[in-house]
């Protein structure tokens, strides 16, 4: 059984003063040899592989929060923290490092020494011998304060010192009265040294005075210390925000007063820190790190007391899901969903997993489907962000359930069509939520993340499911738009809802080589999209040229075939001579297609283009495109006539060898097919070479009249075989002689095996495979050509 007491999360601050998630394990403390003293190690729970090895330093100041939580920071500007998933085992890891640094396990914070400069080091050591002394906390002292405050931020231990005075003495408290006071008689300039005061008191980054002043019947009184910022000419009115403007909407009374005094809390804070507080420099960007923190941990609390309270989410659904409830109350609930989302992103994965399956078995997806149909911005915006924050963490969830609707919903009622619905239908000028649930979209056809699933056959069903049900909702719009030689509607808010979905549709070309394929040959997509070559305007033309590059970058051949019968190059051509040679981005990109077309050698793309376009193209001389193309189409057409010639040649030679000399020359013994057999037999085809009617007569001893006539007939200027219609594969045997109709299809084994060693100008599969040969045919031929050189 896993050992849950010291299973940690590991986080790190980073450079936006936000913990980032650096795994999950298994906490230790052991001797390291090679630091020469304990430490942490943190080894990751899936595959053991070390997470954390920090030695406990004795001057390294340890801070324990909430019971679960070691933050401290190691170097500079790196803070780490460790979040238990038990008290037991935070407690066992704290008793280590104050054992280590020789402290009593009752402190919340150890001593914090940097060693910098030597100066610094001087001055450290003889503040640990000398606690900083606090003035009176008089009015008359507010300046004196102020001084002393600020000075003490230059130095890590002389802070520590001020924080554990401070706290002793309870200092703020004190300081608040004299916020008052100054307050009932207008002492400004006492209140702008109480602003510098508290001001400097948030950049000790103390967790226990956080405590301190973020306490119900201190806060405010903070926040209006920070109200008189001498330099601003008026004070702030951030108190009568807070108190007045700011209302808190309950979605459904909430019980537990802990849980109500910690969600006003974390607001308040969170507006502290974004709104009163000045924004950092630089210099202090680091120094507010524990205030980060308090938040993040007040979130991840918020969301565990949430979840304990059955009743409260349960009742939250149902009224969610209430056809009665009025459309302002159902706003507030999906807003209070998606700040709850928001608070489980601080969650470790395995308590958002949990999270997650949680909002699934209470019903969140029938609930979107109602909250994003509703004709309210707020709501639609709040269920779009809830419905990302599902699909960002699990795609397969929100899959599962679509095709569970396969059989028993109606196409319009299905999720995934709403979700489409939604998107085509965003009014907003710079569709903001359409450019989001194309995302969502995105996310759910990737074939990339349907490979560690459970289920094996989650990718094949969703696809199915999306092809048969869903497409055709998401091409309407583009089929509706291009019923004639131009898009019918070019008004901006269309064509920017044009390119969300060719863009999607050009991922789906990329990563659904099947299904999207069968989609393009039966709707005739690619022609249609082609239209959209005629836009005025340039991006959507870009949009619809890069899908066709899309497609021809896959190399498939019905691909190529649909594109030479529909002529679709046509108004690839057509845009690039209505662009005239400007230096733009649409110049190379269709450039940059008929490019890919020559250098990957996609035989049947090439031959049309020259053949169709040639002439247009030959003047196009600032790039040497088209010419390179037009000499890779003549090297085409000089190896398929070598080809046709050699055959033709060959196709003479099988025809005038004896069938008993042929099987002299054989490697193995192999029984004729049917078709060699009626070759073999048919003296009509001999009847013009005469000598070799005795060479079959007496083989052996006349072997050399045979080649000496084989020779004779090989150097004739040889009018080569009537190419078959079907292509080049196929050789009619009429050298040297009439032909009878009934041999006019027959396949001359050379010339197969002479196939496989010349280009495949056509790239016709079929004839391939009907020119195909056996190998132990080739192994014969190759055995007894040299022989009949």
């Amino acid at each position: 059984m896993t050992d849950t007491r010291r299973r940690v999360k590991l986080y790190a601050l980073n450079a936006d003063r936000q913990w980032d998630d650096r795994g999950t394990g298994h906490v230790s403390s052991c001797y390291v040899e090679r630091l020469k003293g304990t430490s942490l190690l943190v080894r990751a729970e899936s595959d053991g592989t070390l997470l954390l090895e920090s030695k406990i330093q004795p001057d390294t100041a340890y801070q324990k929060q909430q019971d679960t939580l070691i933050v401290w920071s190691e170097g500079d500007n790196f803070d780490l923290a460790l979040s238990f998933q038990e008290k037991a085992g935070c407690d066992e890891i704290w008793e280590k490092i104050c054992q280590v640094q020789g402290k009593d396990p009752s402190v919340e914070i150890t001593q914090d020494i940097v060693e910098e400069s030597e100066d610094e080091r001087f001055d450290e050591m003889s503040d640990s011998v000398q606690p900083v002394e606090l003035p009176a906390c008089e009015m008359g002292r507010l300046e004196d304060i102020s001084e002393l405050v600020n000075s003490c931020l230059v130095s890590p231990a002389r802070k520590d010192k001020l924080a554990a005075a401070l706290e002793t003495q309870h200092y703020i408290k004190k300081l608040l009265n004299l916020f008052h006071m100054c307050e009932d008689i207008e002492n400004i300039e006492g209140l702008h040294h109480l602003y510098e005061i508290f001001k400097s008191i948030f950049l000790l980054n103390k967790n226990t005075l956080f405590d301190t002043m973020f306490a119900d019947d201190t806060i405010f009184d903070v926040v209006g210390c920070l109200e008189y910022d001498p330099s601003l000419p008026q004070p702030k009115k951030h108190r009568e925000y807070l108190r007045e403007l700011a209302k808190f909407r309950e979605a459904i009374p909430i019980k537990n007063k802990d849980l109500l005094a910690k969600i006003h809390q974390t607001y308040r804070v969170q507006y502290i820190q974004d709104i009163v507080l000045p924004t950092p420099t630089v210099f202090e960007d680091n120094l507010l790190s524990t205030l980060s923190s308090f938040i993040f941990f007040n979130k991840v609390e918020i969301v565990k007391l949430i979840e304990d309270d059955d009743k409260f989410l349960t009742d939250l659904f149902k009224l969610l899901m209430d056809d009665k409830t009025p459309d302002v109350k159902r706003r507030d609930l999906v807003l209070f969903l998606k700040e709850f989302c928001n608070f489980s992103q601080n969650l470790q994965p395995q308590d958002k997993d949990a999270f997650y399956k949680t909002l699934v078995s209470l019903g969140i997806l029938p609930a979107l489907e109602i909250t994003l149909s509703i004709d309210d911005q707020k709501t639609k915006t709040a269920s779009i962000d809830i419905l990302t924050y599902i699909v960002e963490f699990s795609p397969s969830v929100v899959r599962d359930y679509t095709l569970q609707q396969a059989n028993n919903t109606e196409e319009e009622q299905m999720l995934l069509n709403i979700v489409i619905e939604q998107m085509l239908r965003d009014q907003d000028p710079e569709l903001g939520g359409a450019v989001q649930l194309m995302g969502v979209l995105r996310i759910l056809l990737d074939p990339e993340s349907m490979l560690a699933s459970v289920n094996k056959s989650e990718k094949a069903d969703f696809l199915n499911f999306f092809y048969k049900h869903s497409i055709q909702t998401l091409i309407a719009p583009l089929l509706e738009n291009t019923t004639g030689e131009k898009p019918l509607k070019e008004d901006y808010h269309t064509v920017q809802l044009l390119g969300l979905v060719l863009e999607l549709l050009s991922f789906c070309c990329e990563h659904h080589t099947y299904h999207i394929k069968t989609c393009i040959l039966n709707k005739d997509l690619l022609r249609r999209i082609l239209v959209l070559m005629r836009s005025t305007h340039t991006f959507l033309v870009l949009g619809a040229l890069r899908f066709m590059r899309k497609i021809i970058a896959l190399k498939d051949e019905y691909y190529n075939r649909y594109i030479i019968k529909g002529n679709l190059i046509a108004p690839v051509i057509d845009a690039f001579l209505r662009n005239n040679g400007r230096y733009n981005l649409l110049d190379s990109a269709i450039l940059e297609l008929f490019e890919f077309i020559k250098l990957e050698d996609i035989k049947s793309l090439c031959s049309h283009v020259v053949e169709n376009y040639g002439k247009i193209l030959e003047d196009v001389e600032y790039v040497q495109t088209f010419k390179a193309l037009k000499t890779r189409y003549d090297q085409h057409q000089d190896k398929l006539k070598e080809r046709d010639r050699v055959s033709g040649s060959v196709a003479v030679a099988e025809a005038v060898v004896p069938s008993l000399l042929r099987s002299r020359y054989r490697r193995e013994a192999r029984q004729p097919d049917d078709e060699e057999e009626m070759w073999f037999n048919d003296d009509d085809e001999l009847e013009d070479d005469a000598p070799l009617d005795s060479a079959q007569t007496h083989p052996h001893a006349h072997a050399h009249h045979a080649l000496d006539a084989i020779g004779k007939i090989v150097e004739k200027k040889v009018c080569s075989s009537t190419e078959s219609a079907n292509g080049p594969s196929r050789v009619l045997l009429s050298t040297t002689t009439t032909s009878k109709p009934a041999h006019t299809d027959v396949q001359v084994s050379t010339p197969r095996l002479l196939n496989k060693g010349l280009v495949d100008y056509d790239g016709d599969s079929d004839e391939e495979e009907e020119g195909g040969s056996s190998s132990a045919a080739a192994d014969e031929r190759d055995a007894k050509r040299p022989r009949l050189a």
